[in-house]
């Protein structure tokens, strides 16, 4: 389990992840400006991973938002085309449905690869925030000679910082394999359940791996990490993974480079949940003996995203009835015939139905009490996260051999006050 003291403790730990694979430079810088939908000046991060050499090595997976930005509108486009140098990510605005939002974003990439080299079709954009309002063009276009000239080839961290809104820290994650090391970074507090949260990635490695095999394991390694996580139930506009390879390392089984992606991507989704908004607890729901993985992630989805579940958790209150009342709520509305002679329903290690009934006690109420406030965090606190511990929950379906994990938050106090005072 890893623990941080506070800060600067986090803070080196993060140094040591965020060392940049060969190929790559990163930079990041901020300005004031005017939005014009608000008389108050707001303040901008704009950040830049740029390739030494252009790849035709990369990947994406986007939001299934019917009402996606323009980031998202142009990523799918670029991954048409032959090769990439890299991707612009601008913070607080995230640039969906806004007038002239495509064009904006794409006369920004007109002037970044004026300063960069190539053409605009060889870069991505990447915004999050406020959704609704018009980007800055003509101020981003005018910091763009800094941002390039600010570059550099160390450290990824910089920009981890840059793309956070409400997040309480930044994220990196990263493993090294063969000759080679994989580096990613996220965004993510709030808006949170992917279907590839307002969540980007991005993905930088030096290995070797050819496109389209790049393309599968994105895919898979999303299936099965960040499509398996929940803060609040709300789909983002916004939502992007990217992947970029330098190829300047040798190549590898590709079976070898998936698992190390997902044990990266693992630990990215779950410190996104763990930094999710005004998160007091994160739940772990295991489901085992459903009929297929979907099922069985769609059981964990239905726990997760229960307000009654996530407030009775946040309060320490291990009130199981809404446990089972949430599975129950999905098996009926999705025609799923749950046998309660198989139910078993777990928390902590503490079994809490079996044999069609509860099994509850004064003694075991109080193990349970004292369980969750172990698990506990402070949601007010900023800058690193506490601990890594997680309410096991743990759930036997009995109709199958399909299993899955979901990782999700509780529900605090701190939620509704970050969402509530979100643009005022």
């Amino acid at each position: 389990m890893e623990t941080y003291r506070n800060e600067t403790d986090y803070l080196n730990a993060l140094g040591k992840r965020a060392l940049l694979p060969a190929g790559f430079k990163a930079s990041s810088l901020s300005f004031s400006f005017f939005p014009e939908e608000v008389s108050r000046e707001a303040r901008m991060n704009l950040n830049l991973i740029l390739l030494d050499q252009p790849t035709d090595s990369f990947a994406g997976v986007f939001t299934r938002n019917a009402f996606p930005g323009a980031p998202v509108i142009i990523g799918k486009k670029r991954l048409e085309g032959l090769k990439t140098r890299g991707v612009i990510i601008n913070n607080k605005i995230a640039n969906v449905l806004a007038p002239d939002g495509l064009e904006t974003a794409e006369r920004i990439l007109d002037t970044l690869a004026a300063h960069t080299g190539g053409s605009a079709a060889e870069y991505f954009s990447s915004s999050t925030g406020v959704i609704g309002w018009k980007l800055p063009g003509p101020q981003i276009k005018s910091q763009i000679p800094g941002l390039v000239e600010s570059l550099q080839s160390d450290s990824i961290l910089s920009v981890a910082r840059g793309i956070m809104t409400t997040d309480a820290y930044p994220k990196i994650r990263s493993a090294s394999l063969g000759d080679g090391r994989i580096v990613a970074i996220a965004k993510g507090a709030g808006m949170i359940e992917p279907n590839m949260a307002t969540m980007l990635v991005f993905v930088l490695t030096d290995i070797d791996i050819p496109r389209k095999d790049l393309q599968q394991v994105l895919g898979r390694t999303v299936e099965r990490t960040f499509n398996r996580i929940s803060v609040d139930g709300d789909q983002s506009t916004s939502d992007m993974v990217l992947a970029f390879s330098s190829k300047e390392a040798g190549g590898i089984d590709v079976h070898e480079f998936e698992e190390a992606l997902a044990r990266v991507f693992g630990e990215l989704a779950m410190d996104v949940v763990r930094n999710g908004e005004g998160t007091g607890h994160v739940m772990e729901v295991q489901v085992e003996g459903a009929e297929n993985e979907g099922e069985a992630a769609a059981i964990g989805k239905a726990v997760v995203n229960s307000p009654l579940v996530k407030t009775a958790v946040f309060g320490n209150d291990p009130n199981i009835g809404r446990v089972v009342a949430a599975v129950g709520d999905f098996a009926g509305n999705a025609g799923v015939p749950v046998d309660l002679d198989a139910l078993l329903v777990a928390v902590g290690g503490e079994t809490v139905f079996e044999n069609r009934r509860f099994s509850l006690d004064p003694q075991k109420e109080n193990r349970l009490f004292a369980y969750l406030q172990d698990c506990a965090l402070t949601p007010e606190l900023k800058g690193y996260p506490e601990h890594d511990k997680n309410v096991v929950i743990r759930i036997i379906v009995g109709r199958g051999s399909g299993s899955a994990t979901v990782f999700g938050s509780d529900l605090s106090y701190e939620y509704i006050r970050e969402n509530a005072d979100y643009r005022t």
